[in-house]
């Protein structure tokens, strides 16, 4: 009996090893949790799963550049309201329009997410990132020849119409023609390039006049418009509008000659047909996929995880960075903290990246949530005592704590805020409507940072600064309850196991856990047990 059985593993085996498989194998069982699967394997097949990663890295690139330009808009008004505040100024401004100079490009940004959703799903997503790049250049260009506080207005509308747009199509871009083992850390490049931006701008703020700060960042859109050319459209949009021939081109452009498209491209192909993935054109029936499971149940995720991050008071801080560094007590040059502090932000970005493909969704926004609440609560509790020094005078003592508050704040909100939730829009939504209910999240995203730097001075002038710092971490602290029950993991996931989770479909996105199926590599030639 024994020796029957070794006989029937060893034909078994010899089949699957077999090129030339018999069409009466019958198909193979669903796979589950429990399943050992018999993989052969060679370095030939090893090298043929994965396609090019230096393409891949080089389309994520070109379609988020733009995001540099976002980080240039917030860190614009830092730079540009003590410049327009100071005596000499040209263009005299007094805090109501500081305030409306660093929010006004919030006010354009939801309109260009908005916008910029509905053209993804209509346009596409390349098309969309080459118009994106219009309002851009279009702002930078009023800001510089601005000879009044009214075009100043206005061009920071533009900047953030344009930032607005660049958000959603960035991420969805990348994250439809990269590969899931990269596309958590090349989707988290729109953040590295936001935090670059934000570094540029600091530094050319503390060396040139904010209206030369403003040519030079009009360079960022036109270099990106140009890249966008020369690159297709994605393989996912095109599926889903019935064009699989030249979906099939494009997945080649991404993955190299060697890659063996044949088996991705059926992937793409069965689950557009398995979902019934057509192009919406009605607003019924954008309405009607909006509110279903998979779309909604992602949507409110992310809201609330916005929402949060958002009034952790991040930009606050970023829009305001010099006067806030000015205000704590710090003895440094404010400029030159600001500098370092935008040199501190993009390190940590690019660690995050790093860190986004190796530790997963959850365990890095669990450490923003709970660092950027304990460095703000910090700060605040310092700034009270600052406050208290002062009115029975006693000279400040410790005046390195707000500036390691600040570092420590800036640290923990990059490893994990500024980058998980803009990576999780190009993952968690249906490919049907990712586009239109992508760019509503970004604008929900947008909406927060503005009612945030719009209301900081308020707060600060009602709460006190300390009282409004103190708020902000004290938010931060709860939302890390909510991450911990709530927040799913979707690191080495595909975007079809992802959809079928939030569908109901699935249960293999348990948070804290990755569940994989077991394999049993067997080498050529060897006997089965």
């Amino acid at each position: 009996m024994a020796e029957k059985n070794k006989v029937e593993n060893q034909e078994t085996w010899a089949l699957v090893n077999s090129s030339k498989v018999p069409q009466t194998v019958p198909s193979a069982p669903k796979w589950n949790d429990n399943t050992v699967h018999i993989v052969p394997t060679s370095p030939e097949n090893d090298k043929k799963a994965r396609g090019s990663a230096l393409r891949q890295v080089l389309a994520a690139f070109a379609a988020q550049l733009g995001t540099v330009n976002t980080g240039m808009v917030f860190g614009f008004s830092a730079i540009a309201i003590p410049q327009l505040k100071a005596t000499n100024s040209i263009l005299k401004i007094d805090d109501s329009q500081a305030s409306w100079i660093a929010s006004m490009a919030s006010i354009g940004t939801p309109i260009g997410c908005l916008l910029s959703g509905y053209m993804m799903d209509t346009f596409g997503r390349k098309c969309t990132l080459l118009v994106t790049e219009v309002p851009a250049l279009l702002g930078w260009i009023l800001i510089i020849f601005a000879t009044d506080i009214r075009m100043i207005y206005a061009g920071r509308f533009f900047v953030g119409l344009g930032s607005g747009m660049v958000g959603a199509p960035a991420r969805v871009y990348t994250s439809e023609v990269t590969q899931p083992h990269l596309r958590g850390m090349l989707t988290a490049l729109a953040s590295v390039g936001v935090s670059t931006g934000v570094l540029i701008e600091y530094a050319l703020g503390s060396m040139l006049p904010w209206h030369i700060c403003a040519a030079v960042s009009s360079i960022i859109p036109l270099v990106s418009l140009m890249l966008m050319f020369l690159f297709p459209e994605t393989p996912s949009y095109l599926i889903s509008r019935d064009r699989p021939q030249e979906a099939k081109s494009a997945l080649r452009r991404f993955r190299g000659n060697n890659y063996n498209l044949d088996k991705e491209m059926d992937a793409l192909v069965n689950f557009s047909n398995k979902n019934n993935i057509k192009r919406l054109t009605g607003f019924r029936e954008i309405m009607t996929a909006i509110l279903k499971p998979n779309a909604i149940k992602p949507f409110i995720l992310l809201f609330l995880y916005f929402l949060i991050y958002q009034w952790s008071g991040t930009n606050a801080l970023t829009f305001y960075a010099v006067d806030i560094i000015k205000d704590s007590g710090a003895t440094v040059d404010k400029y030159l903290a600001t500098v370092i502090l935008g040199v501190v932000r993009l390190a940590s970005t690019i660690a995050a990246c790093i860190l986004c493909r190796r530790c997963g969704r959850r365990p890095l926004t669990l450490i923003s949530s709970i660092g950027c609440g304990l460095s703000m609560v910090g700060l605040g509790s310092y700034m009270w005592l600052l406050e208290y020094w002062k009115s029975i005078n006693i000279p400040a003592t410790w005046t390195w704590v707000p500036i390691f508050c600040i570092f420590a704040y800036t640290i923990t909100c990059t490893l994990g805020f500024l980058v998980i939730p803009w990576v999780m829009i190009g993952e968690v939504y249906p490919t049907q409507i990712r586009g239109v209910i992508g760019g509503i999240t970004t604008m929900s995203a947008h909406a927060f940072i503005f009612t945030v730097v719009k209301t900081y001075p308020l707060l600060a002038d009602s709460l006190t600064r300390h009282g409004t710092f103190i708020l902000y971490g004290c938010i931060s602290l709860v939302g890390t309850i909510y991450f911990y029950v709530c927040l799913p993991e979707t690191k080495g996931k595909t975007l079809q196991e992802i959809e079928d989770y939030f569908s109901g479909r699935s249960n293999n996105l348990k948070t804290g856990r990755l569940i994989k199926p077991k394999v049993l590599e067997v080498r050529k030639g060897q006997v089965l047990p």
